[in-house]
């Protein structure tokens, strides 16, 4: 596994998830609200999420699961000090709003969108895995 790549790769997690936001934010929020965008985007970037894992994982060459599973903690560490530092210092957020995305029991689901990063990885490496093993032998009558 390369750390560089790690990074790398985080990085660019990092600017399609603000991209994300911006859309949401002139996009979907004067639709919904922002309390409904916020939750809607959620699952929009956890599949954006798992997209870019899944393009990248073989790239950063993890591949035993514990290996999988650090690089997801690292892009979730990596992930949570920028929204913290972001909201806080450079969009001027209060803590009580930067909070309020992880709070579950009135509606943040920021927590959901946290642990699907963290597990991507490891769900990329599953779905190549799944791929690999149908190309070696496609599905026959009487599969289950």
């Amino acid at each position: 596994m390369r750390w560089r790549r790690v990074a790398t790769v985080w990085l660019g997690l990092v600017v399609a998830e603000t991209a994300h936001g911006i859309a949401r934010t002139l996009l979907l929020a004067p639709r919904v609200g922002d309390v409904r965008a916020r939750q809607i985007a959620v699952f929009t970037g956890s599949a954006l999420i798992l997209a870019i894992a899944y393009a990248s994982i073989r790239w950063i060459g993890a591949r035993p699961t514990r290996e999988l599973l650090r690089v997801g903690a690292a892009w979730l560490v990596g992930m949570l000090t920028f929204e913290i530092t972001f909201g806080r210092w450079v969009a001027k957020q209060p803590w009580e709003r930067i909070l309020a995305d992880y709070d579950l029991a009135h509606g943040g689901l920021l927590p959901i969108g946290m642990t699907v990063l963290a597990l991507a990885p490891l769900i990329a490496d599953g779905v190549h895995r799944h791929a690999r093993r149908r190309r070696e032998r496609p599905w026959q009558p009487g599969d289950e």
